[in-house]
């Protein structure tokens, strides 16, 4: 095969691996976004072993090709323009008086092979090209982009959640929950973990919902994984996170038991939140302190959702103390 043919066979397989990397990009991003159901059907570690078999190829096909990735506009005259116009140099010129008339004449002592010389390496000199190994160094970076990308991705997704535990995992956290949710509530409840995005979740712009003084709650799959690492692993991957998965559980089991005003309700779940963390696994320092981040929290819901406020006599030995024989609230 030809050099040229080569070199021409190279730069197609560069600008196809840009191509595809661009192609990938835009599908980890798409998968990113995707359905748990289907982003977890793909395995975490196939997205960035593709990446980088993409972007090994990407280089190496860059290294075999011997075209420069740009070239540098060639600002000195050619060799026509030489000849045409000169080099650029000033030249030694003499006004002679010839029969009378003054004559310009240039006083170089130069014969035409000379100044064939001279043009000569100014129109053959050529650019300097740069080492394959310095022209490496672009699609070396622009791997290292792409791949800091595709890693940036993975570790966002391998942070987990309630869809990457098995049957038997979820199963018992939800037994679990709904006992402590029994021990709020006053009697046997169900608590589920809804999956479907029905009942709860961004589009129903909430995080729990239960019947008033019904036996069945539902919790989003992100509050269920925190109560399931705090129960089953003694973890606390989020401190905001597993309170407000505290605060809800205990919220939606006052409605269970049959309070129906939504202030109150608050107030009564962030007194019982400390028992139902400690019980989880907290100590009585760390659970309070979770339920009070909760009930300052609450007060920044006064314009969004002012039915959820707290009323006034949610204080240490106010009217909706539930243990006004302890000095600390919650």
């Amino acid at each position: 095969m030809a050099p040229e043919a080569g070199r021409g066979r190279s730069r197609s397989a560069v600008r196809l691996l840009r191509r595809l990397r661009l192609a990938l990009v835009a599908l980890l991003v798409v998968w990113f976004f995707s359905p748990p159901s289907i982003r977890n059907s793909v395995p975490l570690w196939l997205p960035f072993a593709a990446a980088l078999l993409l972007e090994v190829q990407f280089v190496a096909a860059n290294y075999r090709s011997t075209a420069p990735f740009f070239t540098r506009d060639d600002r000195r005259p050619s060799g026509d323009d030489v000849r045409r116009y000169g080099n650029g140099m000033p030249a030694d010129w003499a006004i002679v008086d010839v029969e009378g008339e003054p004559v310009w004449v240039d006083l170089a002592e130069t014969d035409e092979d000379e100044e064939a010389d001279d043009d000569a390496p100014v129109a053959a000199r050529p650019l300097p090209q740069r080492s394959r190994l310095r022209r490496l160094l672009r699609p070396a970076l622009e791997a290292a982009a792409v791949l800091a990308v595709v890693a940036g991705l993975v570790v966002l997704l391998d942070r987990g959640s309630w869809d990457d535990l098995g049957a038997a995992e979820r199963r018992a956290t939800e037994a679990r929950i709904s006992a402590e949710a029994g021990a709020v509530a006053g009697k046997q409840v169900r608590v589920g973990c809804d999956t479907s995005g029905r009942r709860v979740g961004v589009v129903q712009h909430a995080d729990g919902v239960a019947i008033v003084g019904g036996d069945q709650a539902y919790l989003t799959p992100e509050l269920c994984y925190a109560l399931h690492k705090l129960a089953a692993d003694g973890e606390v991957p989020s401190f905001s996170t597993t309170a407000r998965a505290i605060a809800v559980l205990a919220h939606e089991a006052w409605h269970l038991r049959g309070e129906r005003d939504e202030g109150v309700t608050e107030c009564y779940a962030l007194q019982s939140g400390v028992a139902v963390g400690r019980r989880l696994g907290l100590d009585e320092d760390t659970a309070r302190r979770m339920m009070r981040s909760q009930l300052v929290a609450n007060q920044l819901h006064r314009q969004g959702s002012a039915e959820y406020v707290v009323p006034a006599g949610c204080v240490n030995r106010g009217p909706l103390d539930l243990s006004p024989e302890v000095d600390r609230f919650p």
